[in-house]
């Protein structure tokens, strides 16, 4: 650059640019690049000395390379100055197209800022383009998107002279290629870090998959997972061996099945209510055997990726032991302990179930109730006057069919249930509400136009159809003179085969239970005064055969009060009626016929 007229100098220079700009390329790294670029500068654009300050991710510049005196590398290598103080300066001086020159009679003013230098003092120029140690070159960097990258400073051109016209245009061109080379670094660092990230994302997620994996597979209880949404919803796509175990199946075989076509047809419902996310249910899972198992399940939904498939993750507990000491206990509380009846709050409870507050003889007034609030529909009003007499005498002299014992069993709306007692039904007016019309007052609470199916007690003086719920107080005759003289262990046993031969004797239907000490009570639906009067002489000669315990013979004999449930009536009540009625027919009979029979 000795002289712009001199063409093979412009040639030199040129081959220069070309063998640096080509080893901007050959950088690996950020770092090696900025370094690449000062030096460059030094070997190939003939200055003494360089250094790049490179924009930070706040704004301000730091110095991130240097060349041509170790000393000032070692100064200001690392320091940071303000973007405010560049900008300044970058504003100052002299534009050179895209350079800019600061002279020294201009830059006195920046010695104080914050902006890292090694400028020195020096005698003034002896002519005109004579550098100064003090005059300031900068070349900006800019990004494709026009972003400042930073700032080359570049001092103490070898020749002594301040750049010609070809010097600031080789130094505007390294800038130019300096700011893709290192755009290019900063990409291959992004894209570097990147990898590194993704790599130990994948290693993670390898790893996760893999204890998901384990845990999944060698879970001690059952895990399953199940298509959600679509035609297979539901449908079992993997299942571990746990499970596998305890349905008895393999897993080629569960995965042509969802959970609905396993559950018991009881717990389909309680099935379809469990929410796919954090729902839980108990209910019962079908065995290859045709057995059903009680189970925990606990859903919880799972992605494949961020934005793939969602997953059903079924957690299956067998918690069929559970259940079964549950089963285990609840009966204890109900059952009778020896002979494993009902005991006696069994026996109110089901009794009670029964059983409301009123009395069959309100329906009437609730009638008149229903025709006084709808005044002006006189027609509505008696067909519900009409229907609500249709009810009470179709109540009243039901026809019964007969029961396998030879008595009648009555037949209501609703069906039997686990008891034999019926259960809600449609109500007369050919609907589940009677109430359920436009304009229909509030149904009365407790009254007697709900879902409840009143007990009614038949005449006890004579027969006239009615059929209703008796209740029948049995009492041992001569269990006391037997446990006193054979013991306790011989008046067991004796309670043991009364309550068998009591079970016997009845319908499926209907409950024995034991109130207490030698007291049994029957709880028979559907009979007329005559049919609880045969059942009961039926169970007395049932009672009555002698009872064989350690090679002995005993016998005992039976008292039998018949009593009627009624609607209007408490548990206690029935109970305390139909004992009254066994103590009058045990008094009425000699003792020695109590014991015959």
């Amino acid at each position: 650059m000795e002289t712009e007229s001199e063409p093979y100098v412009r040639l030199a220079t040129l081959r220069q640019l070309h063998r640096v700009v080509a080893d901007l390329n050959t950088a690996r790294s950020l770092a090696d690049t900025l370094q690449t670029v000062v030096d460059g500068i030094v070997v190939g654009l003939g200055y003494e000395l360089a250094c790049v300050n490179l924009v930070r991710p706040d704004g301000d510049l730091v110095v991130a390379a240097f060349a041509g005196d170790p000393a000032a590398e070692a100064l200001i290598t690392g320091r940071v100055g303000s973007r405010a103080s560049w900008e300044r300066r970058l504003t100052m001086g002299e534009c050179w197209d895209g350079l800019r020159f600061i002279p020294h009679t201009e830059g006195w003013v920046l010695l104080e800022d914050d902006v890292p230098q090694w400028h020195t003092d020096g005698p003034d120029p002896r002519f005109e383009d004579e550098w100064h140690p003090e005059d300031r070159l900068y070349a900006p960097m800019y990004a494709s998107g026009g972003e400042l990258l930073g700032v080359i400073s570049v001092d103490r051109p070898r020749n002594g002279r301040r750049p010609g016209a070809w010097g600031r245009e080789a130094l505007q061109m390294y800038a130019f290629q300096a700011a893709i080379a290192i755009s290019n670094a900063r990409l291959r660092a992004n894209m570097q870090r990147a990898l590194v990230r993704l790599e130990r994302e994948q290693q993670a997620l390898r790893a996760s998959e893999e204890s998901f994996r384990q845990a999944f597979e060698y879970a001690p209880s059952g895990m399953a997972i199940a298509e959600m949404g679509g035609d297979q919803h539901g449908r079992l796509l993997r299942t571990n061996d746990a499970l596998c175990r305890l349905l008895g199946r393999p897993a080629s075989v569960l995965r042509r099945y969802s959970f609905s076509d396993l559950v018991h047809p009881e717990d389909i419902g309680t099935l379809l209510r469990t929410s796919a996310e954090g729902g839980r249910a108990e209910l019962r899972l079908g065995r290859r055997d045709g057995t059903y198992v009680w189970v925990s399940l606990r859903n919880s939904v799972v992605a494949d990726a961020a934005d793939g498939p969602r997953f059903l993750l079924t957690h299956v507990e067998d918690i069929e032991e559970r259940k079964r000491h549950e089963l285990q206990l609840a009966h204890r509380a109900s059952h009778d302990s020896l002979t494993g009846l009902p005991n006696s709050a069994e026996l109110r409870a089901r009794l009670g179930a029964r059983l409301c507050r009123r009395p069959q003889s309100a329906r009437a007034s609730a009638i008149e109730a229903l025709d006084a609030a709808f005044e002006g529909r006189d027609a509505h009003g008696g067909q519900a006057g009409q229907a609500g007499q249709a009810g009470q005498a179709g109540q009243a002299g039901q026809a019964g069919q007969v029961g396998h014992d030879g008595y009648e069993v009555r037949a209501e709306a609703g069906g039997a249930g686990e008891h034999g007692f019926q259960s809600d039904g449609p109500d007369r007016y050919g609907g589940s509400d009677p109430f359920d019309f436009p304009g229909a007052p509030t149904a009365p609470t407790d009254g007697p136009y709900d879902h409840h199916v009143h007990t009614v007690a038949p005449a006890t003086d004579v027969d006239d159809g009615t059929k209703g719920l008796a209740v029948l107080f049995c009492d041992l005759d001569g269990f006391k003179s037997i446990n006193d003289r054979f013991g306790h262990h011989t008046g067991d046993a004796v309670l043991i085969e009364v309550a068998r031969r009591l079970t016997t004797g009845v319908r499926d239907g209907d409950t024995v239970a034991r109130l207490g000490g030698d007291e049994f009570v029957v709880l028979a639906d559907g009979l007329g005064a005559a049919d609880a009067a045969d059942l009961a002489v039926r169970l007395r000669n049932a009672i009555i055969p002698p009872i064989r315990v350690d090679g002995r013979a005993v016998r005992v004999g039976a008292s039998f009060g018949i009593g009627w449930a009624s609607c209007g009536m408490s548990a206690d009540e029935v109970l305390r009626s139909a004992d009254q009625r066994m103590y009058i027919e045990k008094r009425s009979r000699s003792k020695a016929h109590r014991r015959a029979g």
